[in-house]
């Protein structure tokens, strides 16, 4: 038989209504009842910061046809879809396109920047959901959530306060990484290192009693927050300085020579300058020697008002600063020599600028005690890895892991449940009425910021399925079969999710995670909306 499909098909047009027909049939459900044994996967939420990109689209095709395949073979698929709210992300892209709509993001009040990002994950969440239903994916859509649904949210917050009853989450002044432009901390793995072309600045420290110690850096506007010189005490070219007194250029304030294995006589002069709040190095050595360290930098990256600092320099940008010390040097006679240096600089990935280390008080996880049963369970094979190789990915990073940052200083997110009273005590509830009772009547203030996007995305696998309430779909599909997701994340969501859920639930997330590799552009970066390298594959005339 010989078919005349015509000269004006539309592909578009023929798929939008294939869709409605298995959407009104919902052919993809679940069946909590059914005999039939239960196969559960997890969508990997896609953020709500615009257009579904590549990554997603990868996932949920990969998912789709084991998903698909699973049915034809008899099991009760649950496919489990949602949204991720993506703090720092949507933050950023909420903050452009009001600026770009001639609206200044810090004129807003709180409840003003609310009422935008919520309008704006009412447009961009149910774009990309729309977008994952032209893809043609099956996951089962009426049981779609999102990570600040009103559920979810509460699970974030009672998990919070339970750790933190336990010990497990506590409040502690550290050095972290903090982006000037979006004023938050970020995490390493929100940090990407680019080589740049530089200066290694060598110059003299004059020493009380007379001479001078030579020291090299590369951040010379950080001079005024120096506590200390450093020397190996086994540099046998520079120990008789050690005990000495040397003086900060362009002041009179006078510093210790010290002993400290952390200056390598092979690199730069041999001595080194210690600036405990603004290096990471530094503040171990600052650690070790008692040093008190001193902030000499804004939290956007401008020089302080701090008394050891000369006035002209006060307000300068960091880099405006720096041009400015190293001319006063040379006018002093202090400078020895400038080289051309290529230097790896720390970028804040999403606010797209140099990052800073800067001490601040910040709400931990204690990551070493949750990686424990974590390790355990992949070592037991409760846990497998596809490719086998990203077993020892996980492994390496799990048992070096340090303490969890989860506070970010960010309107958008997760209330971190913590009230203060005027005595700056903490009480930490999960209702302001629960804290003013503990309080014994005070008037409290909740902490501003909010959580780490991961705390709450670090849960999905158990509060999608309703958790802590014993539901019939958390008894027959918890622990979850599979799950696929880029290899980027087994850090950042994969590993969180492992320890929440032991921690949570006593058994793992899921049974097996194929990690694929990344969708990257022709320069071979990671495709990112944020970064606008990614590709439109649906497009918004399809939505």
């Amino acid at each position: 038989m010989k078919i005349e499909l015509g000269k004006n098909i539309s592909p578009r047009d023929i798929e939008t209504r294939i869709q409605a027909f298995w959407d009104e049939n919902n052919f993809w459900d679940n069946d909590v009842n059914s005999k039939k044994t239960p196969f559960c996967v997890m969508m990997p939420p896609p953020n709500v910061t615009g257009n579904l990109h590549m990554g997603h689209a990868l996932d949920n095709v990969l998912t789709d046809i084991i998903c698909r395949y699973k049915r034809m073979c008899g099991y009760d698929v649950l496919w489990q879809p949602g949204t991720d709210h993506a703090a720092i992300a949507t933050q950023l892209l909420i903050e452009r396109d009001l600026s770009k709509r001639g609206i200044n993001p810090n004129s807003l009040t709180f409840d003003e920047k609310l009422n935008a990002a919520w309008d704006w994950t009412k447009e961009y969440g149910g774009q990309i959901i729309r977008q994952l239903h032209i893809l043609g994916a099956t996951p089962v859509w009426k049981r779609e959530r999102f990570t600040m649904d009103k559920g979810l949210s509460e699970n974030v917050t009672r998990l919070f306060v339970k750790m933190y009853n336990e010990g497990l989450i506590y409040r502690a002044k550290r050095m972290l990484n903090w982006c000037p432009k979006q004023q938050t901390t970020v995490s390493d793995l929100e940090i990407e290192t680019r080589e740049e072309h530089g200066k290694f600045y060598y110059f003299n420290y004059p020493l009380v009693g007379g001479g001078f110690i030579e020291i090299a850096t590369t951040r010379p506007e950080t001079l005024f927050g120096d506590k200390a010189i450093a020397i190996h005490p086994e540099n046998e070219k520079l120990k008789h300085l050690i005990g000495k007194k040397a003086i900060i250029p362009l002041t009179d304030i006078e510093i210790p020579v010290i002993a400290d294995e952390h200056a390598d006589p092979e690199k730069g002069t041999g001595a080194v300058k210690i600036t405990p709040a603004h290096d990471f190095d530094d503040w171990e050595v600052g650690q070790r020697h008692n040093l008190e360290p001193l902030c000499i930098l804004t939290l956007d990256a401008k020089l302080n008002n701090e008394s050891v600092i000369p006035e002209k320099y006060r307000g300068m940008d960091r880099y405006v600063a720096r041009k400015a010390i190293v001319e006063d040097i040379e006018a002093a006679g202090l400078m020895t020599k400038i080289e051309d240096k290529v230097i790896p600089t720390p970028y804040s990935e999403r606010g797209g600028v140099p990052v800073e280390p800067m001490i601040t008080t910040q709400w931990f996880v204690d990551a070493e005690k949750l990686a424990i049963p974590a390790i355990k369970a992949v070592e037991e094979g409760k846990i497998k890895f596809m490719p086998e190789h990203r077993y020892n990915l996980f492994m390496a990073w799990m048992k070096n892991i340090r303490p969890w940052n989860i506070s970010r200083q960010l309107w958008w997110g997760h209330r971190i449940p913590a009230w203060y009273d005027a005595e700056g005590n903490v009480y930490v509830t999960e209702t302001k009425e629960e804290a003013i009772k503990q309080s014994g009547g005070k008037e409290l203030t909740q902490d501003q910021d909010t959580l780490d996007t991961w705390f709450s995305s670090g849960q999905w696998p158990f509060a999608t399925l309703d958790w802590p309430e014993k539901t019939p779909e958390l008894a027959k599909y918890y622990p979850t079969d599979y799950l696929c997701t880029g290899f980027d994340l087994i850090f950042f969501w994969v590993a969180r999710m492992i320890m929440m859920s032991l921690y949570a639930t006593g058994e793992v997330p899921f049974k097996t995670v194929y990690m694929h590799g990344m969708v990257v552009d022709k320069f071979g970066k990671k495709m990112s909306k944020s970064k606008g390298n990614g590709t439109d594959q649906i497009g918004r005339a399809h939505v």
